[in-house]
């Protein structure tokens, strides 16, 4: 299962009010479970039999997320300028690799599909797209840091 059916999956689970969801696999296990205030995945990896070698050790991973969906990119109440916010939890990386250059700057115009980073999460690089069009004004994150489920990551002027 792909980070994104399991991202599309919490935000389902979420909207449907339903306060434990378990998704089983040869591959893997899910349970997602609700509270009051939050949505958590807990994503296991089961070991596949092998005749050769040994099992692979289970993982577990646990994903808290608020239980009201917000958009990619919303408005900042005080100006117009829009933030680009974290899809995922991860490592947020500004570059595509060490030796290369970030992929954008202060300044630089961005529209909806320009990747402005990318988030490793569970050892997959994921690009994330602006989603919307304007000026990049302020970059919110350090490169190599760690980022939460939508943490505002750039400011874009749309105008």
């Amino acid at each position: 299962m792909e980070i994104k059916e399991i991202q599309n999956l919490i935000k389902f689970v979420s909207k449907s009010g339903a306060s434990e969801v378990k998704l089983e696999t040869d591959d893997f296990k899910i349970t997602i479970k609700t509270a009051s205030d939050a949505v958590q995945a807990v994503p296991q990896v089961m070991p596949q039999p092998m005749f050769t070698q040994a099992p692979a050790v289970p993982q577990e991973v646990s994903v808290t997320v608020p239980q009201a969906e917000a958009p990619a990119a919303t408005a900042d109440t005080k100006s117009n300028l829009i933030e680009i916010k974290s899809p995922m939890i991860g490592t947020f990386y500004a570059k595509p690799a060490p030796d290369k250059d970030t992929f954008v700057k202060v300044g630089d115009v961005v529209n909806a599909s320009t990747v402005v980073c990318t988030i490793e999460a569970m050892k997959l690089f994921n690009e994330i797209e602006a989603e919307v069009s304007g000026k990049i004004v302020e970059i919110l994150v350090d490169d190599a840091t760690p980022v939460e489920y939508d943490q505002p990551l750039f400011l874009v002027d749309p105008s």
